[in-house]
């Protein structure tokens, strides 16, 4: 079984309510669309303001992040306290992992502190389903990326910001995906979360070594030449080249990977003239994306990272149920 099935079915309550999030995959619709419409409507007090701070106001909730990041990171805490959540910020570098205790006792040591929730951050792919098969009935995980599994929430945060700019109908887009897919959970989180929205195509273009080796992309239109593959495009979702978790030489260089994956105003202008651009971030000016695209009118980019507080924080209510 893969994790991501692994993931799907623990994740929901008989009933069908969200239990834990772990996966996008085989998420159902009503669901995806119910976190989608709430986090819209939080969007203004995602911004600004305290007029939530009751909601979750004497829960606890605790970022375990095993590996670095700064948007998602800084994206929960920002909406656990605009929700009035008591956040535990964990350090991998201070903590007891480095005596030799194992992330779940650390998970179960912080449970019986009265930790609510926890947003884990994990190296392994399915990583966080694991510990949520372990966790204590009243205790709920966020995934906040396991490996080159998912990334639900930036998934979500991709979703909205696509709604925001083409509409809550996606049967009529083309969306295209581009770069490294088969180290990206990112990619596979968006391309389940656009198959449950009903997107009309999903285009993926990619060299071929950095495709993934199974059938992933079912139902994808996949090719290799990105001029051809941004023809007529309504959105364009660049992808991180993520070296850390590739082997050597599967890009021959910086520089030859720009040039024929790299996104510039030249080829962007193939796109639909309304096509927007996403990227989950941190972004590699100048590798996957020129300066002039990052920066540009039809840039989506720093939409994304506004939303990722009212996605997090709708995820939060659902799951604790506030």
């Amino acid at each position: 079984m893969t994790a991501s099935a692994t993931s799907s079915g623990a994740q929901l309550r008989s009933d069908g309510t969200l239990r834990h999030l772990l996966t996008l995959e085989g998420l159902p619709r009503a669901a995806l669309e119910r976190l989608l419409d709430a986090a819209q409507a939080l969007r203004t007090d995602a911004l600004n303001g305290i007029a939530l701070r009751a909601r979750l106001a004497g829960r606890a909730v605790c970022a375990l992040f095993l590996e670095p990041s700064t948007r998602t990171r800084s994206a929960f805490h920002l909406a656990a306290a605009r929700l009035g959540a008591d956040v535990l910020n964990f350090d991998l570098s201070h903590s007891s992992a480095g005596k030799g205790e194992t992330t779940l006792d650390t998970l179960r040591n912080l449970e019986a502190m009265g930790v609510d929730c926890f947003v884990v951050r994990a190296g392994e792919d399915g990583a966080v389903a694991a510990l949520a098969a372990q966790a204590g009935a009243n205790t709920v995980l966020i995934n906040a990326g396991d490996g080159r599994h998912q990334h639900p929430t930036q998934g979500l945060l991709d979703m909205l910001t696509l709604r925001q700019s083409k509409g809550v109908d996606f049967s009529k887009l083309t969306v295209l995906i581009v770069g490294d897919v088969r180290h990206s959970r990112v990619a596979r989180s968006d391309i389940a979360a656009l198959r449950t929205l009903g997107c009309g195509e999903i285009r993926v273009c990619a060299p071929q070594s950095l495709l993934p080796d199974t059938n992933e992309l079912h139902g994808c239109d996949v090719g290799h030449d990105l001029d051809a593959m941004l023809e007529g495009v309504d959105a364009v979702m660049m992808l991180r080249l993520q070296r850390e978790r590739m082997e050597e030489g599967l890009v021959p260089s910086l520089e030859g990977y720009f040039r024929e994956y790299g996104l510039d105003a030249a080829r962007l202008s193939r796109a639909k003239p309304d096509a927007v651009v996403l990227h989950p971030g941190p972004i590699n000016r100048g590798v996957e994306i020129s300066d002039e695209v990052a920066d540009g009118p039809q840039s989506l980019i720093l939409a994304q990272v506004s939303n990722g507080v009212a996605v997090r924080m709708a995820v939060m209510l659902e799951l604790l149920r506030a």
